[in-house]
Formats: structure tokens, C-alpha cells, sequence
């Protein structure tokens, strides 16, 4: 019991120390803009007229949404794809599926030039 103890002590006096923090970083390199004020103000106009923050955390960005496809048209496309996307999210990330469905190429490009093999 007395070991545990002044093992533990020993531990503890050996885990101790000061813990110094380092000097700021100072970046020289200059500032560069890639808008000037002006159009920086310009474009925040716009987007108050248009009653519209893209930066606020209630933006809805699907708000003017429209889809192409159907939802029957989105299942279905789903059950086609069904095999697939599972084979590719497997153990092996879709390896064994790929060897057995994926065309091999039949010439290399190689420097701009085709090479038969």
C-alpha cells in the first residue's frame, strides 16, 4: 500500500512542471484586398434591397429552389442505383465491384501520345 502511494507521489512530482506560453504571432506580409471599399459597399447594398444576408445564420439557401425531376423520378433513379452505391460504400470502398464492372483502358496516354498495349 505504502509502494502504491509513494509511486503515485513520484508520478506526480515527475508530472509537474511550468508551462510557458509562447510569443504572438506577428505577420508582416501586407494586406492585399480583392475588392475595393467601394464595391464591397456596392455589393452590400445590393443585398439589403434584395431583403436577402447570405451571411446570416437564418439564410435560406433553397429558398428559389425548383427541381428538374419528379419524385417518382428520384426514387426510381435511387433503386437503379441502389447496387451500386452500396458495393462502392462497402469494406473494401467498392474495389471488388469496380474490378468486376469497370472497363479497362485499352491505350495509355502518355505524353500526348497513344500508347497500345
Amino acid at each position: 500500500m505504502n509502494r502504491n502511494i509513494a509511486s503515485a507521489l513520484v508520478l506526480a512530482a515527475a508530472m509537474t512542471g511550468n508551462a510557458f506560453a509562447d510569443d504572438i504571432t506577428v505577420d508582416h506580409t501586407p494586406f492585399i484586398a480583392q475588392k475595393s471599399r467601394a464595391e464591397v459597399q456596392a455589393e452590400l447594398a445590393q443585398f439589403k434591397a434584395a431583403g436577402v444576408n447570405p451571411w446570416a445564420t437564418s439564410y435560406n439557401q433553397l429558398a428559389g429552389f425548383a427541381s428538374a425531376k419528379s419524385r417518382l423520378e428520384v426514387a426510381s433513379d435511387y433503386i437503379a442505383s441502389r447496387e451500386a452505391v452500396s458495393a462502392l460504400n462497402g469494406e473494401d470502398s467498392g474495389s471488388a465491384y469496380l474490378a468486376k464492372t469497370a472497363a479497362r483502358p485499352t491505350a495509355i496516354l502518355l505524353a500526348h501520345s497513344s500508347v497500345t498495349q
